[in-house]
């Protein structure tokens, strides 16, 4: 990204502050591509260097935006099914592979998906959506979509915030973060799903 494009999403932060931050989120995860992570972790950062926001605004606003985000999604996806679906990656040009890997880690992980799908790179803007199409319970998606919206954005506001001064190296090595913290999410899963597994076993055999 360059410098341009960081000043002037600074310029933006510094002028409409949460405004700018509740709002970056909200589109990213309705299924917009802004930079939504980019943006909090931006403002993360002025918030510990200049002192205009508070961490912990930061962290209310956007972990709100950014679920309400997901169920805007969540409501286009359920109501307008696969053909806005496939428009929408038309239209945004979001590779099939993407929406392909979504629905199998839904496949296979069922709601847990939702959960960690804001740290897999192109999952966060085609959770909501997909889940919608997907037809998951409702009151299931809002519980672990809130859950992995406060865990995200407390992990990179965190980071933003007490990293500020490394900025530039900060965002390159964020993407990277990605992968580990999917890999990570993942072994999760699959010891939450091996346990209950074997739980399900034990009982069966009594």
């Amino acid at each position: 990204m360059s410098h341009s494009i960081l000043d002037f999403l600074r310029n933006v932060i510094v002028q409409y502050g949460y405004w700018a931050v509740g709002g970056a989120l909200l589109l990213e995860n309705a299924g917009i591509p802004v930079p939504g992570e980019t943006i909090l972790l931006l403002a993360s950062f002025l918030a510990f260097s200049e002192h205009d926001l508070q961490l912990s605004g930061i962290i209310v606003v956007a972990t709100i935006c950014a679920t309400l985000g997901d169920n805007l999604g969540f409501a286009l996806g359920y109501y307008g099914g696969r053909r806005l679906l496939q428009r929408y990656q038309s239209f945004f040009r979001i590779e099939k592979q993407v929406v392909e890997r979504g629905e199998r880690l839904f496949a296979r992980y069922g709601s847990l998906t939702i959960f960690f799908a804001r740290f897999v790179f192109g999952m966060r803007i085609i959770a909501g959506p997909l889940a919608g199409v997907l037809r998951m319970p409702w009151k299931r998606f809002l519980l672990f979509n809130f859950l992995g919206a406060a865990l995200w954005v407390s992990v990179i506001s965190s980071v933003g915030y007490f990293f500020g001064r490394h900025w530039d190296r900060l965002e390159r090595e964020i993407k990277r973060l990605d992968l580990a913290a999917a890999v990570a999410l993942l072994l999760i899963a699959a010891f939450l799903w091996w346990r209950n597994r074997r739980a399900k076993n034990g009982a069966s055999s009594e």
